[in-house]
């Protein structure tokens, strides 16, 4: 039930890297955590949800420990990426012609 509840919870988030991508303002999505910008110049449309997440990992180092919110000690980027492959999945119809009318969507 616990894992039922996580799943659901994850899903609804606003948060979801999927939600983010699938048709962002200008072409362009900002990739940060905790204040720290993400490497990344540019994701792929298709599988755009998983490719933020792998960005959120690209980024300026930092002093400290920070993977941010955790959900049983698992870093909840690591849950979202999941999530964000099955969603990715689902929607590479309607990505894969954005990739082609409009290409990459730039990062910060």
């Amino acid at each position: 039930m616990k894992i039922l509840s996580l799943a659901i919870l994850s899903l609804a988030c606003c948060s979801c890297a999927t939600v983010k991508t699938i048709s962002p303002d200008n072409n362009h999505v900002q990739i940060e955590h905790q204040g720290k910008k993400s490497y990344c110049e540019e994701i792929p449309r298709v599988y755009s949800g998983f490719s933020y997440n792998v960005c959120l990992l690209n980024g300026e180092p930092s002093r400290r420990e920070n993977i941010g919110s955790t959900v049983g000690k698992v870093p909840f980027f690591v849950i979202d990426a999941a999530f964000s492959i099955v969603a990715d999945t689902i929607v590479i119809p309607y990505t894969a012609v954005q990739q082609i009318d409009k290409g990459s969507i730039k990062v910060n």
